[in-house]
């Protein structure tokens, strides 16, 4: 029979299943009161119509957690165990049928005096004990009182001591309560300053980009208009001496000829090249020259000593300003420090290309740009 009524305990009230009893898809049972009571826990923002929820809706079987999906009459819905609740009272009329034993109280016997019961109590020694110890016994020289009064007195105690613990006990589960708190909003503080942190940088690294860009580009506009000079340059000798080979061969073909009368008539003619023409052919006189360092960059070096410095000095703020308010007062004036620096090499070291290169306006105004 105890394991029968093991068999028959609800596993939400933990006591016997209340008619009526509904079986779950999972073949497990709940009362019904039970039942809606968990689906209510689980559905609270449900309507609910007469203490009981009339619209569908799921929860979880608490004894094996199998989701239960209900139709539009919630609990309502769920078929009645007739067989159970028949089994319940068939238990009952068991259980009715059957006196029940009288519960007799047992009293502590005194362990000197065997056949007296314990029915006073040592102050002296704080231990309850019987009347013949007190007469003839090891407490006879001890204060006594009554067992019923120091049990009322200590039980009153016992109680405020719980009560006090008890009360302790939800001040101390507050406290954790509130410490816990802290704990999620100093982990959503920190994910929210170090995303911050983060967008500053990210304008730190997008400021560094865009004046890497633009650095870059003075370097390469100077490049390009150096090498375009150069190329021209090279050009012009280029025509200079395929015209002057041109010159070489007539010549020769002209010294080879082996008749004086035809030699003397082709240089008459003029189809040969004369002495002026030789003097201007081998001369370079009218093209320009690229003096030594003209191909050299180094005006163009910087130095970050200063900025590295002030980037590893980079810290948080240790007042309440507001970061905002002091980066944009700050900005513009670290930008024109900054800008300062890192251009405050880019004069030339070598002379200007203008000085280097003689009668070309062009590298003149090249040079000058840069």
């Amino acid at each position: 029979m105890d394991n029968l009524e093991k068999q028959l305990i609800c596993p939400i009230c933990l006591e016997m299943f209340t008619k009526p009893v509904v079986i779950l898809p999972c073949q497990h049972n709940l009362c019904r009161k039970c039942a809606n009571d968990v689906f209510q826990a689980s559905n609270p923002y449900l309507p609910t119509r007469g203490g009981s929820l009339s619209s569908g809706g799921r929860f979880r079987c608490p004894s094996c957690r199998h989701e239960v999906v209900l139709d539009r009459h919630g609990v309502y819905g769920l078929q009645r165990n007739l067989l159970v609740e028949n089994i319940i009272d068939m238990f009952k009329q068991g259980s009715t049928s059957k006196p029940e034993p009288e519960k007799k109280e047992e009293t502590p016997m005194c362990e000197v005096h065997a056949e007296e019961r314990i029915n006073i109590y040592c102050v002296t020694h704080c231990v309850p004990t019987c009347s013949m110890c007190k007469v003839f016994g090891a407490h006879k020289d001890c204060q006594v009182a009554p067992l019923a009064s120091v049990y009322q007195t200590q039980k009153t105690e016992l109680n405020d001591g719980i009560a006090m613990m008890v009360g302790n006990n939800d001040r101390i589960q507050g406290i954790i309560s509130q410490l816990e708190q802290a704990c999620l909003t100093i982990e959503e503080n920190g994910r929210r300053q170090k995303t911050l942190v983060c967008e500053k940088f990210d304008e730190l690294y997008n400021l560094l980009e865009e004046k890497k860009r633009s650095m870059s580009q003075k370097v390469t506009n100077e490049q390009e208009e150096k090498l375009n000079y150069i190329r021209g340059l090279t050009r012009r000798y280029g025509d200079h001496l395929e015209e002057s080979c041109k010159m070489v061969e007539t010549g020769i073909q002209t010294v080879e000829e082996p008749e004086m009368a035809v030699f003397l008539q082709v240089r008459k003619t003029g189809f040969t090249p004369g002495r002026t023409a030789i003097t201007e052919a081998s001369s370079t006189a009218h093209l320009d020259k690229v003096e030594p360092g003209y191909e050299n960059m180094d005006h163009f070096g910087v130095n970050f000593t200063n900025e590295c410095k002030a980037l590893r000095t980079i810290d948080f703020l240790d007042d309440d300003e507001d970061e905002e308010d002091e980066e944009d007062d700050d900005e513009p004036a670290n930008a024109d420090a900054a800008g300062s620096q890192a251009v405050a090499t880019d004069t030339p070291s070598q002379p200007a290309p203008s000085a280097q290169i003689s009668s070309l306006p062009s590298a003149s105004r090249s040079t000058s740009s840069t």
